[in-house]
């Protein structure tokens, strides 16, 4: 037997990854699943390995002295509220991404696990992908100098053909294309560009494709970031394309720059006609399958066998580049205002 038992909540398809990437890893096994349906703990078994216990009461897995650690799969709108049980019955958190709905109920979860001494990881994997662990030790090795603009997007067409259309389309779950996908764009770009953000003015729009129209919010968003060291940047969130899968990357410093799996670098003499060709694992897809679940996943049991916060992606780090994205999303729905982090309460 392995060190950590997990229980998943909610058992959908991002679940599915999950529970393969923790089975996979060192320390931490699947060993109980909840879901509002029933399901049958000898099938779930067989089908993932090991020895699952199926539950369709939360408290009563909660309850149980076997859990270490819950996964928290289930819809964004139900994550504060799990989250703070989970933190309550002293169980460690995965949290996928959104954390949840509003900024206060980040906060909440924030709250109750650091009351509860609980650790959390929130699933940001595209830090941990090839393509952005290859380009942060560029800029840690200088090649580009000091960066002063950044541009991150995600271009990811959400329609009838994608499973999570279903529970996308609606507010409550949804919430807003910067949320529901492009957070992990506005995420990778927090990672790569340096100091705190000052302020952000976004604007949005939607699609008139007929394949868009269920959608009850804009599906269609940009930011501009404003850093409090002068840099700036730029997200956008687009959900309503009709494109491949396209995690866009431009990255401008003093010494070079970054396009995607390009660059230009003075300090490798490079031809300033010709882009130089990186060899990386380039985020192509929005199959949570492709995801780099188990990089990640293995570094939180690893943070947890030392007592630490886990890099990246704690629940602190994490409720940095949400207040970013609340206030962007605060700043489309005022029509382009800019919005203050400092002046989000």
């Amino acid at each position: 037997m392995k060190k950590y038992n997990v229980g998943i909540i909610g058992y959908g398809w991002a679940a599915t990854a999950h529970i393969d990437a923790i089975n996979a890893s060192k320390q931490a096994q699947v060993t109980a699943i909840y879901s509002s349906r029933p399901l049958d703990s000898a099938e779930l078994s067989a089908k993932h390995g090991g020895t699952i216990t199926a539950y369709q009461d939360l408290d009563a897995m909660l309850a149980s002295p076997d859990i270490h650690i819950v996964d928290i799969t289930s819809y964004p709108s139900q994550h504060r509220n799990q989250a703070v049980a989970a933190a309550n019955a002293g169980k460690h958190i995965i949290l996928e991404k959104p954390m949840a709905n509003s900024l206060q109920e980040v906060r909440d979860i924030v709250a109750a696990a650091n009351a509860n001494g609980v650790k959390g990881c929130v699933c940001f994997e595209c830090r941990f992908s090839g393509q952005f662990q290859s380009t942060k030790a560029i800029i840690d090795e200088g090649l580009l100098g000091e960066i002063h603009y950044g541009e991150v997007d995600y271009y990811h067409g959400i329609g009838p053909w994608y499973g999570q259309f279903r529970w996308n389309i609606g507010k409550k779950d949804g919430g807003s294309a910067l949320l529901t996908a492009g957070c992990h764009a506005l995420d990778a770009l927090l990672m790569v560009m340096p100091g705190e953000v000052d302020s952000v003015t976004s604007f949005s729009t939607k699609s008139k494709s007929k394949i868009f129209e269920p959608y009850e919010y804009d599906t269609t968003s940009v930011t501009l970031v404003k850093f409090k060291n002068g840099a700036v940047g730029k997200t956008a969130a687009v959900v309503d394309c009709l494109q491949p899968y396209y995690f866009h990357t431009h990255l401008v410093g003093s010494e070079g720059s970054l396009l995607d799996n390009k660059i230009h670098s003075n300090k490798l003499k490079s031809d300033k006609k010709a882009w130089g060709n990186l060899s990386m694992h380039m985020l192509d897809s929005g199959d949570v399958n492709d995801h780099p679940y188990q990089t990640q996943f293995q570094l939180f049991f690893d943070s947890l066998d030392e007592g630490k916060d886990m890099p990246m992606t704690s629940f602190t780090e994490a409720l940095r580049t949400f207040e970013v994205v609340f206030a962007s999303d605060k700043s489309a729905e005022q029509g382009g205002k800019p919005v203050t982090i400092a002046d989000l309460g």
